[in-house]
């Protein structure tokens, strides 16, 4: 099926201004167009874009993400390459939830000294003892858990 540039901001989520940035970055060179100049996308152009999408809310930057679109449309000569990108970009990523589970854990101490000051009518009665550090693999444990527990 074929999408126009509207239809697919609805489906994306993505405005129609970021996916002609993404053309103009060259993000998107597989995106092709009709005889009157107009964007079409087809459902794998959607399933790329998706891909786009999560790799940039990892993080990952435009520069890198144009060299994975480019080895993607190399073919399967880069498969190494695509390997170690996502290789290295999963790294980044556990370090990503590490950060976000440390802060989890300050706020949720925080919520916890707050309820119990909010109980006892003063924070001056609380005490608020430090927090307890974990290794980055107890963290990564508790992400797991997580994951299991929401059948992500």
């Amino acid at each position: 099926m074929l999408y126009s540039i509207g239809t697919v901001a609805k489906k994306t989520g993505l405005s129609s201004y970021t996916l002609r940035y993404y053309e103009k970055a060259g993000l998107t060179p597989f995106v092709k167009r009709d005889d009157h100049g107009r964007r079409i996308f087809n459902d794998d152009d959607l399933d790329l874009l998706a891909l786009i999408r999560c790799l940039k809310q990892t993080g990952m930057p435009l520069e890198d993400i144009r060299q994975f679109v480019s080895w993607c449309q190399a073919g399967d000569g880069t498969l190494a390459e695509r390997l170690a990108m996502f290789q290295q970009q999963k790294l980044a990523v556990e370090q990503q939830i590490h950060e976000s589970l440390l802060n989890l854990r300050k706020v949720n101490h925080k919520i916890d000294v707050y309820q119990r000051a909010v109980a006892a009518g003063s924070e001056g009665l609380v005490d608020c003892d430090s927090l307890s550090q974990l290794s980055a693999d107890e963290l990564l444990a508790q992400v797991k858990a997580y994951e299991a527990a929401q059948k992500l």
